[in-house]
């Protein structure tokens, strides 16, 4: 009778905290700490498919997010920083590449590390993660990092910029390239100044583009020895999204809906991430995953500060 109670009440407080999660007063860092917490504490019920039911909601996550993508701004912003765009994406995954290697560090995490900080963040390891089959503790340490430095870049970030007397436009192109998730590139330019916050978000959005094809080319990568490649439906319906939004202006408010929803949902998703890794997982990965991280954020961060200061005004 004990432990038939205790079941339910670990179903319940589970079912309960991830609905919390499904409203705005929760963060990305928050849930999954949340999550994390609650299987520290063993209450996280034992036949509940974690990595399962993960997999399916960040897929649907992902498509909705399509619908918040302005298909002309962000290929307007590309046209105009294409090299600094592209040449900061693929310097990232290659170095990571490398470094993964040297470090000896798991490659799928090392991956979803290089991705986040390659492309934005927790948006970028929601899509890369399920088409490389990737494990609920590889997403939830490569997210922990992520959201790490992602913080850190909030304060950072406008300090430097003040102190190296950066233009508006400077900033928010910088910020946009070396700050990995969307609301941090958002947080730290409007905290700069109105063109820094206008020029971030427009480039930022260029940048969320290519999450379709590192996608695609991930799953090609890390299914490579099967005779057929499978493409994960979520990226189709991605591009769909996208279009969609674009060709019938018309449902605009419809798209607004589904993007908050997406990313409340995204949200939740981390919440179960967390709750499939534990403390004893954490240690299992050692300080390699972060270290990881912190070089590739050092470097994307530099060179592109490097880049905008030599050939800006």
């Amino acid at each position: 009778m004990t432990t038939a109670f205790s079941s339910r009440f670990k179903l319940w407080l589970f079912i309960v905290v991830g609905l919390v999660c499904l409203t705005p007063v929760i963060s990305s860092p928050v849930a999954l700490l949340m999550g994390f917490t609650l299987a520290s504490i063993g209450m996280v019920p034992s036949h509940i498919d974690l990595n399962k039911l993960t997999k399916k909601l960040l897929a649907y996550s992902i498509v909705g997010l399509g619908f918040g993508i302005n298909l002309p701004e962000a290929l307007a912003a590309s046209s105009h920083n294409l090299g600094l765009i592209v040449g900061s994406i693929f310097f990232t995954l290659m170095l990571g590449i490398g470094l993964t290697r040297l470090m000896k560090l798991e490659v799928k995490t090392g991956h979803l590390i290089s991705c986040g900080t390659a492309i934005c963040g927790g948006s970028a390891i929601a899509a890369v993660a399920p088409a490389i089959n990737a494990k609920n503790d590889q997403i939830a340490v490569s997210l922990a990092c992520i959201f790490l430095l992602n913080s850190a870049a909030l304060f950072l970030f406008p300090t430097i910029g003040h102190a190296l007397s950066l233009s508006q436009y400077d900033f928010g192109v910088w910020s946009a390239i070396a700050i990995h998730d969307t609301s941090s590139v958002v947080g730290a330019a409007s905290a700069y100044g109105d063109e820094a916050l206008k020029t971030a978000t427009t480039i930022k959005l260029a940048r969320a583009l290519w999450i379709i094809p590192i996608a695609l080319l991930s799953a090609i990568i890390f299914d490579g020895d099967k005779s057929k490649i499978s493409i994960p439906y979520f990226i189709g319906f991605y591009c769909l999204a996208i279009l969609i939004a674009y060709f019938i202006p018309q449902g605009q408010p419809v798209y607004n809906v589904l993007f908050s929803v997406s990313k409340q949902l995204l949200i939740v998703c981390l919440f179960l991430i967390g709750a499939g890794i534990t403390v004893s997982k954490m240690r299992a990965n050692g300080p390699k995953p972060l270290m990881l991280g912190i070089i590739l954020w050092l470097a994307i961060g530099s060179t592109s500060l490097g880049y905008i200061l030599l050939t800006g005004d």
